[in-house]
C-alpha cells in the first residue's frame, strides 16, 4: 500500500508530520510518500532511522499557509505540497493522500482534481467522534459550510457505508443536528433536509438535539459544515478548560491529589476515549479518492494514527462500496 503525505501541512510541520510517519512505519505495513521541500524534508528524515525503501520524497516547491484563499491551491500554488500530492493520488499509483494542511485548500484541491464521485454534489469531512459507549461519525465538520439540503442526505448516506464498512456497524442509524427533537423545528432549511433524510436515507431516526450528539443518539449525524466545526471547537476548547479547572482544584486539596492519584487509570482512559489524536484523522468523502484531513496541530501520534485509519479504509475499499451505495 502506498499514501502520500503532505510534508508541510500543519501548525508543526515538517517536524511532526516527518515524526508521526516513522512511526507509522514501524507499525503498519505500508510505504509513504512525502510532499514537500526536499531539504528540509530530508534534514527532518535524518534525526530517524527508518526504513528506506518505504519512504520516497516528492520536492514541491510551495506551502498552503494557514490563512491562504483556499482557492490559491489552484490558481497560484500549483506546486504546493497539497496540489502535487492530490495530483499524485489522481494519476495513480498512490491509494490515498493524507494531510494536515489547510482545510479549504484540501477541500478545493480535492475537488477540482479528483473530482466528485457520481451521486455526490458537494464533499464533506467526516469525524469518529466519542460517544457514551462507543462512537458515531459526524458529518460535516467542515468542507461544506453552506449545504444545500440535498447535500445533507447525501451525507447520509456516505456516513451509514462508512460506519457499516469501516467501523463495523450493523444497520447504523442516521440523526439530523437541529434545536429540538420534533419533526417541525428548525429553519425551512432544517425542514427540508429532515424530510429529504426521512424519505432517501435507511434507519434515519430523526432530529438530534446538540446535548444529545455524544449521548449514543444516532451512530451517524448530519449536520452543515458550519454547524460541525462549531461543535467540534466548542467540544475541544470545553474538554481542555475542563482538564484545566479539574488539575486547579486538585492541587488546592490534599485529599483531592490523593483520591485523583487512586482514579489515575480511570482519568487517562477518559482522556484517550476524548483526545483526537487517537483517532487520527478526518476522512473527506466524496471525491473520487482516499483523501484523510488532520487537525491543523496534529502531534506525530495523531500523525501515525490518521495513517492507520487511512490503511483501513483503503484495505475495506472504502471509495468503491461508497460508490455502490450511492447507486
Amino acid at each position: 500500500m502506498k499514501i502520500v503525505v503532505d510534508a508541510m501541512g500543519g501548525d508543526h510541520a515538517p517536524a511532526n508530520v516527518i515524526a508521526g510517519v516513522v512511526d507509522a512505519l514501524k507499525e503498519l505495513p505500508v510505504s509513504v510518500t512525502l510532499v514537500g521541500m526536499e531539504d528540509r524534508v530530508r534534514a527532518e528524515l535524518s534525526k530517524f532511522a527508518y526504513p528506506k525503501d518505504r519512504v520516497d520524497i516528492v520536492h514541491a516547491a510551495e506551502v498552503v499557509d494557514m490563512d491562504d484563499n483556499p482557492l490559491d491551491v489552484i490558481r497560484k500554488k500549483k506546486d504546493s505540497s497539497i496540489a502535487v500530492g492530490i495530483n499524485l493520488l489522481k494519476n495513480g499509483g498512490y491509494d490515498a493522500f493524507v494531510s494536515a494542511g489547510n482545510t479549504g485548500a484540501l477541500v478545493a484541491a480535492a475537488t477540482f482534481y479528483l473530482r466528485m464521485i457520481e451521486g455526490v454534489d458537494r464533499p464533506g469531512i467526516g469525524l469518529v467522534i466519542p460517544q457514551v459507549d462507543g462512537a458515531a461519525f459526524l458529518i460535516d465538520v467542515g468542507a461544506n459550510a453552506e449545504p444545500k439540503p440535498e447535500h445533507l442526505y447525501q451525507y447520509g448516506l456516505m456516513a451509514r457505508a462508512y460506519m457499516q464498512i469501516v467501523m463495523g456497524r450493523e444497520n447504523p442509524s442516521v440523526g439530523l443536528v437541529n434545536i429540538g427533537e420534533e419533526e417541525g423545528k428548525g429553519s425551512g432549511f432544517d425542514k427540508q433536509a429532515y424530510d429529504l433524510l426521512k424519505e432517501k436515507v435507511p434507519g434515519f431516526l430523526g432530529n438530534v438535539e446538540p446535548n444529545k450528539i455524544f449521548s449514543n443518539k444516532a451512530d451517524c449525524i448530519v449536520c452543515s459544515g458550519f454547524v460541525g466545526n462549531v461543535i467540534i471547537k466548542l467540544s475541544e476548547g470545553l474538554m481542555e478548560s475542563a482538564g484545566t479547572v479539574l488539575k486547579r482544584e486538585i492541587k488546592k486539596n490534599p485529599l483531592a491529589m490523593l483520591g485523583a492519584l487512586l482514579m489515575m487509570g480511570s482519568l487517562k482512559s477518559l482522556k484517550k476515549n476524548v483526545d483526537y489524536s487517537e483517532y487520527g484523522g478526518a476522512p473527506l468523502l466524496g471525491v473520487n479518492g482516499i483523501v484523510m484531513k488532520c487537525h491543523g496541530r496534529s502531534s506525530p501520534k495523531a500523525i501515525k494514527n490518521a495513517i492507520r485509519a487511512t490503511v483501513r479504509e483503503v484495505d475495506h475499499h472504502i471509495l468503491d462500496k461508497i460508490k455502490a451505495s450511492l447507486k
